[in-house]
């Protein structure tokens, strides 16, 4: 393992004690970002607060969990196993187990330990890139609407949050984005496919888009949902990073891994890039759990259970759409494992009516419309979902 990736016990230590409010020295960015209130954050992008204020009202009964973009199908059998046996040594810290995750997911992208940093899930990176990016001011550029814990984040340690619509189509409007950028931007954030939309960009559009950006500011290309295309590895832009282009891509083990409780995410950028972050990043040994590496080791690039879970995932998709249609709605078409269609009430009230009958959905504003967001479920889930849609639509 490279030490530019490891970090000692004391410095893990130090850094933990930042983000705890054990230290009374912080950095201004992040006295601000400590003390700023939680919740609810944009009026049409809600963040991750709102999943976690759903919680508390979640029934005991609950049919359908169709609100976190979760992979309901689980871990794969391999990783169940690599879990449970985890256990056993889970008094030990995980010194060797990272370095070989590292070591895995290296071989597999062909890029050297210094362009990768893991972590306990995306939000600790996300954090450490607007920190570490933004923490000076300027703005981030980024589409509207998409998921937004990244820009949420540098708006609050004092950069400007930059919108630019999504095209007809419920696309990223590259031409737009590219034109948004001033001489301050710090940051251009892409979700691809995007979240809550479910659409993917133009891949050649994509890469060249790309290929200009990062010449003058740092493109962060988010593919937590990527592995749901029908090949990954042609869409993701990893192979521009290892072109030496100044982009940052993450990817997560929370969507079709299905270790989303287990929490680990990684992302891939220059050497230089990675240095920057790490300082401001829960990135060593001591930030991941041993269950959590041990699973991602025994499923990572396991084709055979991710396509099993895509093709489930797609026959519950369709289930959906055929639903939708039968009652008279539209939708947008998904290449992600949920789907925005509108509404023809108050989001809200759909939302809780919808869980009255133990279903729990998101709702979104766009384009002064009420839409609904579902994830996609297994087939009872579906099932339960189209049950109590059919008494409301």
């Amino acid at each position: 393992m490279s030490t530019t990736n490891s970090m000692n016990r004391r410095d893990w230590l130090k850094t933990t004690a930042l983000f705890t409010g054990g230290l009374t020295m912080l950095p201004p960015a992040l006295s601000r970002l400590q003390a700023a209130p939680t919740g609810p954050i944009a009026s049409n992008s809600p963040a991750y607060a709102n999943d976690m204020a759903l919680g508390p009202k979640l029934p005991a009964n609950l049919k359908a969990r169709l609100f976190a973009n979760e992979n309901p199908f689980g871990p794969s059998p391999n990783a169940k196993k690599a879990i449970m046996d985890s256990i056993m040594t889970s008094y030990q810290y995980p010194i060797r187990l990272m370095p070989e995750l590292e070591e895995k997911i290296c071989a597999y992208e062909g890029i050297t330990p210094e362009m990768l940093m893991l972590s306990s899930g995306s939000s600790p990176l996300l954090l450490g890139t607007a920190v570490s990016l933004c923490r000076d001011g300027g703005n981030v550029v980024t589409a509207d609407p998409t998921y937004d814990d990244l820009p949420t984040r540098c708006e609050k340690v004092n950069a400007k949050w930059i919108k630019v619509p999504l095209t007809k189509d419920y696309t990223h409007d590259l031409d737009a984005m590219e034109k948004a950028i001033t001489p301050e931007t710090k940051l251009v954030y892409i979700c691809n496919p995007n979240n809550p939309t479910g659409t993917i960009v133009d891949n050649d559009k994509l890469k060249a888009f790309c290929e200009r950006v990062s010449q003058k500011v740092t493109v962060f290309v988010d593919e937590a949902y990527i592995d749901y295309l029908p090949d990954a590895a042609a869409t993701t832009l990893i192979s521009s990073v290892k072109k030496g282009q100044n982009i940052i891509v993450a990817r997560t083990f929370s969507k079709v891994y299905g270790l989303a409780g287990l929490r680990l995410g990684y992302i891939v950028a220059q050497p230089a890039t990675i240095a920057k972050l790490q300082p401001h990043t829960s990135c060593s040994w001591a930030a991941l759990s041993a269950p959590a590496i041990s699973g991602a080791l025994a499923s990572y690039q396991d084709h055979a259970y991710m396509q099993e879970v895509v093709q489930k995932t797609m026959e519950s998709k369709q289930f959906l759409y055929d639903t939708l249609k039968a009652e008279g709605y539209s939708y947008i078409p998904s290449h992600t494992n949920f789907v925005m269609f509108p509404l023809k009430m108050d989001g809200e009230r759909f939302t809780d009516e919808m869980l009255k009958r133990s279903v729990g959905l998101r709702n979104w504003k766009l384009n002064n419309q009420d839409w609904c967001r579902i994830s996609i479920g297994r087939m009872d889930e579906m099932q339960a979902f189209a049950a109590a849609f059919k008494e409301l639509s």
